[in-house]
């Protein structure tokens, strides 16, 4: 039996499904892009995206084909059901080299061509004729990868405006967060010298306070001696007044 997982869902099973998924989505694309002429620029932008895709594709089959070939030598599953997965994977390779296909439908016909072409001018040398050999090289590729790269040449160089734009944007944040923080620190200068002025008028106060509280000491006390010396006085005048009165 095949490895289930503790959902009852085998992994590898959902990861054949997602390329058979994928594989329908390219397949897709493809009729999309051949309906659009070659030099366009969706033309290239598909043909873009399609070859992202097929690297994908192309990748993952690879990923279940050694996980087929890893849980065969584990024997997590039986010797029926890696066979099975084989084959299965096998329709996925078959379907990847369709993609290629489709992909470059010019390709073919190209290298048979030039196979034709190399054939013709060595027949020719060889019965002493003469051949010219001039040839561009921008005709050696197929005119979607032209196309593609032409596009992602734009797309990269838009990516760099943009990223120029934001650099700029924020090199003038950064301007304007320093002339904050500058009249911020002005500000805190200018509040430091006020506290440091409040406390030395705080500390002017603080010494005239104490002076004045101990003029009014000095003053309460005089007030009470006096009052004292006007009591012995009186008392003493009691004092003659009544020996006076006695004798």
């Amino acid at each position: 039996m095949a490895l289930i997982n503790i959902e009852g869902i085998d992994p590898w099973l959902i990861e054949y499904d997602a390329c058979e998924k994928l594989f329908r989505e390219i397949m897709e694309q493809l009729t999309m892009r051949d309906g659009e002429p070659k030099t366009s620029k969706a033309y290239g932008s598909l043909s873009a995206n399609i070859r992202l895709r097929m690297k994908q594709y192309t990748r993952e089959v690879q990923q279940l084909k050694n996980k087929v070939e890893e849980a065969s030598k584990l024997r997590t599953i039986t010797f029926e059901e890696a066979e099975r997965r084989t084959r299965q994977v096998e329709q996925l390779q078959s379907k990847d080299i369709q993609l290629q296909k489709l992909y470059e439908p010019r390709t073919n016909d190209y290298v048979s061509s030039r196979a034709n072409l190399l054939r013709t001018n060595s027949s020719a040398f060889a019965d002493g004729g003469t051949t010219s050999w001039a040839a561009d090289d921008d005709d050696d590729k197929p005119l979607d990868v032209q196309v593609s790269v032409t596009d992602l040449m734009t797309q990269q160089e838009r990516v760099l405006m943009e990223q120029d734009k934001g650099l700029e944007e924020l090199c003038k944040v950064i301007v304007r967060q320093k002339e904050i923080g500058q009249t911020i620190s002005n500000e805190v200068d200018h509040q430091n010298e006020v506290i440091d002025d409040l406390a030395d008028h705080m500390d002017r106060t603080d010494e005239s306070l104490i002076n004045k509280t101990q003029q009014v000491r000095n003053i309460s006390s005089k007030d009470r001696t006096c009052c004292y010396w006007v009591i012995i006085l009186i008392l003493f005048i009691a004092i003659v007044v009544i020996s006076l009165y006695t004798y």
